[in-house]
């Protein structure tokens, strides 16, 4: 059993989170602002279906990226080099958004990107907390990425690629930024394949929220993201 959230209730102890299915941890409440910066402070965040009640989820062990570690593949290096890319920050947040709900993935029939989750989101990022980081061909978004950034901790939520490599050449370049400017880890939730050939790995749960701890307490750098709807493009 897992508690149900009512109204600001606090979330239980992370160790109070299932093995199976791995890190569900509790059930209902919110979407609102507060209550997403109250649960990405310790290390959990929300993943449901359509027509399911809000989950709450910290998996054990967690997948992360240390920036020191990202290493890209010989071929996207190559793509890098060539620089065929724009890259942006925050110039279509809600865009790749919706591209990430829209795209088809391997084996999964729909999305878990709800409407729901696109406001809430959406309200993330007008208050500076949510950001993406796009890739654009011909003036055209054709990849990207979004996550939520705190202190200097960035925990990232989803991609989306119409462009061989869209997605890849987003996260090589926040990468990069981040790692200028001091960010300490990148929270990546689930193990897949192609987080893992990138330098992603598994940490255990609680190593992951004392580090994360010490990340969020870290002063956000000034001026690191644009404002809302400029462009801050690189080529690649």
């Amino acid at each position: 059993m897992i508690p149900w959230l009512e109204g600001d209730a606090p979330f239980p102890p992370l160790e109070q989170a299932l093995k199976e299915p791995n890190g569900l941890l509790a059930a209902g409440a919110d979407l609102s602002v507060p209550r997403l910066l109250a649960a990405y402070r310790q290390g959990i965040f929300p993943w449901f279906s359509p027509g399911d009640p809000i989950l709450w989820w910290s998996p054990e062990p967690r997948m992360v990226l240390f920036p020191e570690e990202f290493r890209p593949s010989r071929s996207l290096a190559r793509t890098l080099r060539r620089g065929i890319f724009e890259v942006r920050l925050d110039s279509a947040f809600h865009q790749v958004i919706a591209a990430c709900a829209e795209t088809p993935r391997p084996g999964q029939s729909g999305t878990w990107i709800t409407r729901e989750i696109r406001q809430a989101y959406g309200a993330l990022h007008e208050l500076g907390h949510a950001h993406s980081v796009e890739t654009w061909l011909e003036g055209k978004l054709v990849g990207g990425l979004y996550g939520v950034a705190l202190g200097r901790m960035f925990y990232g939520e989803s991609m989306f690629a119409w462009h061989t490599d869209a997605s890849k050449v987003a996260f090589a370049h926040l990468v990069r930024y981040l790692k200028q400017e001091g960010f300490g880890m990148i929270d990546c939730q689930m193990k897949t394949r192609h987080l893992a050939s990138l330098g992603a790995r598994e940490i255990p749960r609680r190593e992951f929220a004392e580090r994360l701890h010490e990340l969020i307490a870290l002063p956000a750098p000034v001026g690191l993201w644009p404002e809302t709807g400029a462009q801050s493009p690189w080529r690649s």
